[in-house]
């Protein structure tokens, strides 16, 4: 993984470079499980053979050169590889489910995998879970997913076999909850967790498992910090700031993590980038209050110049920009508060009429990168890394963000183009726990089928 001037590095699998070091942080973590933690599989992943190396084969990462905001040098940490997900959430997804085909190979006992999700995760671990299939880790007699997401998420939901192959969906189902209830996914999954978790097991024999969990990312995410080191070392001397689109900052704690792993850490600083809709971090972070905006009937546009962290012009207030974002008050704030007030780093809230204004500097910088954004911004669909060279390039200019060099993590970035939705007659719709309940009994009681569904190719 070498590169020079602007240009773009090759991808590294990072399991075939990294599975010891992956295998060092799942058992780091599985140390400090507590132990009425409920049921999870072990902190382990099934033995390396040539289907396990194949099962990870989508899990590349790679630097790329994107030039200078003012005086400092912009590096792009590209985690989006997978053609299958665009997302950061491949990696973690694919360990998630790793272990789960681990704990089946080890016990017999089949896994059931539940998570809520904005739409990213469910769509990385169902992919997950069709790989575990494609190489034979785990059966769909073996192992389902059950995802629940909100119905702002129908349209960034990516179909597959999974979807498309209809005894693969009934045993797999993507259940959407009801409009206006997007803060209530993780409660109702969780909710059902807590009163069908035996029932589940007793009737139908399989482990339910809610993957939501920090520690189920931070090994995946602890990797960044191994790929740093390796591909990207800081320079003595010289100060690094790592850029993030957050919700819950799972991402950037998974990479301090992973820098508390090596023998002689480059202190790193952290900087959040969120939206108006929930931008709780940033505001706990710098206890902001958020500014009061002015409407200007001439432009049509709200604005406000006393708070730098905000942005100065917006759509409107309250506007929900990337529906990917939607944790309010995260639990990890204050572990994210303390690393950043001691290593350094801060926060930006950005509105999507900023991203628009500076979306063809922010395409071109990308381009020189390797990453194509649309050129019709109205064909996006996933807006996170937008989000975060935006708030990069506003955070310089105000002079709230001063480091010689600047990590944007690419967490997500796709376009209508790049995938076909799942059809609304897949989904599976959910107005409360009770419903997703009679779900979950259902997809482990079905047999999963046709021939096609128990060997998928």
């Amino acid at each position: 993984m070498t590169y020079s001037g602007r240009t773009s590095a090759s991808p590294a699998n990072v399991f075939r470079l990294y599975a010891a070091q992956l295998r060092q942080a799942m058992a780091e973590v599985g140390r400090s499980r507590p132990a009425d933690a409920g049921f999870e599989p072990a902190f382990e992943l099934p033995p390396d053979s040539p289907e396990l190396d194949a099962y990870f084969a989508a899990a590349d990462v790679r630097f790329a050169e994107l030039g200078t905001a003012g005086q400092s040098r912009l590096v792009l940490l590209d985690l989006m590889s997978n053609p299958g997900t665009k997302t950061v959430k491949t990696l973690a997804s694919l360990v998630i489910v790793a272990r789960a085909a681990h704990h089946i190979a080890t016990t017999g006992e089949p896994v059931l995998i539940l998570t809520p999700s904005s739409a990213n995760k469910a769509t990385a671990l169902r992919d997950a879970v069709l790989r575990a299939y494609t190489y034979g880790l785990a059966t769909p007699d073996e192992l389902r997913i059950v995802t629940l997401v909100p119905d702002v998420a129908r349209p960034k939901l990516w179909s597959s076999q999974l979807s498309d192959d209809p005894a693969l969906a009934a045993v797999n189902p993507m259940c959407v909850l009801g409009r206006g209830q997007a803060e209530h996914v993780k409660s109702i999954a969780k909710k059902v967790l807590d009163s069908a978790t035996d029932e589940v097991y007793e009737r139908t024999g399989f482990r339910l498992w809610h993957t939501l969990d920090l520690a189920n990312y931070r090994c995946a995410d602890a990797v960044r910090a191994f790929v740093e080191q390796t591909a990207l070392p800081v320079t003595p001397g010289r100060t690094r700031a790592h850029v993030h689109s957050v919700s819950s900052a799972f991402g950037l704690l998974g990479h301090h993590f992973g820098t508390t792993l090596l023998p002689d850490p480059a202190p790193a600083q952290y900087f959040l980038v969120q939206h108006l809709s929930t931008p709780d971090m940033v505001v706990s972070l710098h206890d902001l209050r958020p500014p009061a905006y002015r409407y200007d009937a001439a432009t049509g546009l709200h604005h406000q110049d006393a708070e730098p962290r905000y942005p100065a012009t917006t759509f409107d207030p309250a506007e929900n920009l990337e529906t990917t974002f939607y944790t309010r008050m995260p639990a990890t704030s204050p572990a994210m508060n303390a690393i950043i007030r001691e290593q350094g780093g801060g926060g930006i809230v950005v509105s999507l009429h900023e991203c628009l204004t500076r979306y063809s500097a922010v395409r071109a910088l990308l381009a020189a990168g390797g990453v194509d954004l649309p050129a019709d911004p109205r064909t996006l669909r996933e807006w996170s890394l937008v989000m975060a060279v935006t708030g990069t390039l506003a955070a310089v200019e105000r002079g709230l963000l001063d480091a010689d060099e600047i990590v944007l993590h690419g967490t997500g970035s796709y376009g209508a183009g790049d995938y076909t939705p799942i059809a609304d007659a897949v989904l599976r719709r959910v107005d409360d726990a009770t419903t997703l309940r009679r779900v979950i009994l259902e997809a482990a009681t079905l047999e999963a089928g046709t021939a096609a569904a128990r060997k998928v190719a």
